[in-house]
């Protein structure tokens, strides 16, 4: 396949056909360039813009990832024409009785988009990454809310806040030259799939599923996290030095690790988790 025919040409109309109903106001932007889309939508939402936006990008210079990580884009494809990953973040006011588990919920709803198998490929690693086989890294997911101009210093039960969900996807194979955990690709699942088909296959089912997380939270997502959870039944080591073994997550989206000190729920503000080598 030529790199031309890589290019994205993104589906913007088809997915502001589907969405606009749900979101009145809705409206999608494609970048060939920005420091990362989650910024600017944050930024946006701070300058008082609050419309419900998707802003992709062909290239992130400055992507983010959870507790201040960088997302790194695929820099062998530099130059050369190719969207070797999808980017993208979705902007919207929301208003969730309990905001706990969302990334959670929106890493079900990427994993099942984009992996119908009736043996899960793509497997969730609480509380923010997807992941393949190997243990190796598929993508993130970045969950920020934002404070605007003119708008409430805290959440308001009926207005809400503005929340940014930002997601990153390997979609051609990436070096894994200085990367920590060995990164995966969606080539690896479907091999039909380019960045704009699979942001034309997530973007509905994103906003069914957040506008659904708002309604009923978490629980009804827990079920289908269970199945794809890659850390269940694994020795794991939490972020003070204590190790254990995780058994899922509860309905509010914690992670549920007995440790020597009996089961405990650990929450993402808390703590990052990383498997025992071998477990």
């Amino acid at each position: 396949m030529s790199a031309a025919a890589l290019i994205p040409a993104w589906p913007a109309e088809d997915i502001w056909q589907q969405v606009e109903p749900l979101l009145p106001g809705f409206s999608v932007e494609a970048l060939a360039s920005v420091d990362s889309t989650s910024s600017e939508l944050m930024r946006r939402a701070r300058a008082g813009r609050t419309e419900p936006t998707l802003l992709v990008a062909e290239t992130q210079t400055a992507g983010r990832g959870r507790l201040g990580r960088q997302w790194k884009s695929a820099g062998a494809y530099e130059g050369t024409g190719v969207v070797p990953a999808l980017t993208f973040s979705l902007g919207l006011m929301l208003a969730p009785h309990d905001w706990s588990g969302l990334s959670l919920a929106v890493g079900v709803t990427v994993a099942e988009c984009l992996d119908g198998s009736a043996e899960p490929r793509i497997r969730l690693k609480w509380p923010n990454d997807l992941w393949l086989a190997g243990d190796r890294k598929l993508g993130g997911i970045l969950v920020e809310t934002a404070t605007y101009a003119g708008g409430p210093a805290a959440a308001d039960a009926q207005q809400g806040r503005y929340v940014v969900v930002g997601i990153g996807l390997n979609v051609l194979p990436v070096l894994a030259d200085g990367l920590a955990t060995p990164p995966g690709c969606l080539r690896e699942v479907d091999g039909s799939l380019t960045a704009a088909r699979a942001l034309k296959r997530l973007a509905l089912p994103l906003v069914q599923a957040l506008l659904g997380f708002a309604e009923h939270g978490f629980a009804p997502f827990q079920p289908r996290f269970a199945r794809r959870d890659v850390l269940s039944g694994r020795g794991v080591t939490l972020s003070n030095g204590q190790q254990g073994t995780a058994h899922g997550v509860s309905d509010e989206g914690a992670l549920l690790v007995h440790t020597g000190a009996g089961m405990q729920a650990i929450t993402s503000a808390e703590i990052s988790v990383r498997p025992v080598a071998g477990a």
